[in-house]
């Protein structure tokens, strides 16, 4: 249950881990010369945007246990919240 409660947390947090690794991987990269930097400032931009770009398929696929507990954490507290407001409608036609 524990897991559960904390499943968009830690999802949340294992994405920000993933991107920041990335952004580590492609800064170092960048550094080496391995792959080519960008004109002037605009550098980081774009190291940036390609640690986003890299780490967005691989949270598809590396972060799908987290992602489905999320999934299922948001599906009974919406659930939770249908019980309630269906409940309060019924008093409402009682009265």
């Amino acid at each position: 249950m524990s897991s559960q409660k904390h499943a968009s947390l830690l999802y949340t947090a294992s994405r920000l881990g993933l991107f920041v690794v990335c952004f580590a991987v492609v800064w170092g990269l960048a550094y080496l010369h391995v792959i080519p930097l960008a004109v002037g400032a605009s550098n980081t931009v774009w190291m940036l945007l390609l640690a986003i770009v890299i780490s967005a398929p691989l949270s598809f696929v590396l972060l799908r246990k987290q992602r489905d507990a999320m999934s299922e954490q948001i599906v009974a507290r919406v659930d939770r919240q249908k019980e309630r407001l269906a409940a309060n409608r019924s008093q409402e036609d009682g009265a």
